[in-house]
């Protein structure tokens, strides 16, 4: 049986206020921890509170912190007599999304595969809205020329690539992606090539500082 790569378990309640006035009142007193004694012990080592905007956010690391954090939540909510929608979703690493709690985590490889490519579709979209890859592989070469040919055949099949001089970036969706694109350029590159796969800066930053700076 295929095993999903080891993470610490994520658990996180969710309560979207039907009225955003409402959160800020909800939210001060899970900080404050204003809950009966029982809950107070239960929650405040256990459980991290957040808000954006209208919705309140509990994050637990493991299934029964979280169903407490739920079941507090629901208290709250109705004691007060505010009216909101209340989910209970699970982390899912290979993915990378929350899900709802039924679903279990992945431990088949059919299942992982179905999980990857639904990541990969994700972040497929996330790059057609907003024309920013998360990865990218940085390539450097010993010559001009062979770097212009290496860009050719790149942008020929489709990759997103940045030229300066003898350096690449080349945008890639996933870690995965670009390790594999990685060890393919090193593969067909001339010597004295290198590549390597890094996280693309928030930031734009000119492509010749992030090799100098790197180094």
């Amino acid at each position: 049986m295929a095993e999903a790569p080891e993470a610490r378990d994520e658990w996180r309640v969710e309560a979207e206020l039907d009225e955003p006035d409402d959160e800020r009142s909800l939210s001060e007193r899970l900080r404050a921890l204003e809950l009966d004694d029982q809950a107070r012990e239960r929650l405040s080592d256990r459980v991290i509170v957040t808000r954006d905007g209208p919705r309140v956010f509990l994050y637990a690391g493991d299934e029964g912190a979280a169903r407490e954090a739920e079941r507090v939540m629901r208290d709250l909510l109705a004691a007060d007599g505010l009216s909101a929608t209340v989910s209970l979703t699970r982390w899912h690493p290979v993915e990378e999304d929350w899900k709802d709690a039924s679903a279990p985590l992945p431990t088949s490889e059919a299942e992982l595969e179905a999980e990857r490519e639904r990541r990969l579709a994700a972040e497929t979209r996330e790059v057609a809205e907003e024309g920013e890859f998360d990865w990218e592989v940085r390539v450097e070469l010993e010559g001009h020329r062979a770097t212009a040919d290496l860009a050719e055949r790149l942008e020929a099949e489709g990759l997103h690539v940045v030229r300066r001089w003898r350096y690449l970036l080349v945008g890639v969706l996933t870690e995965e992606g670009g390790s594999e694109l990685a060890d393919r350029i090193l593969a067909e590159a001339p010597p004295g090539a290198s590549a390597r796969v890094e996280p693309r800066f928030s930031e734009p930053t000119h492509p010749l500082l992030v090799f100098f700076e790197s180094r």
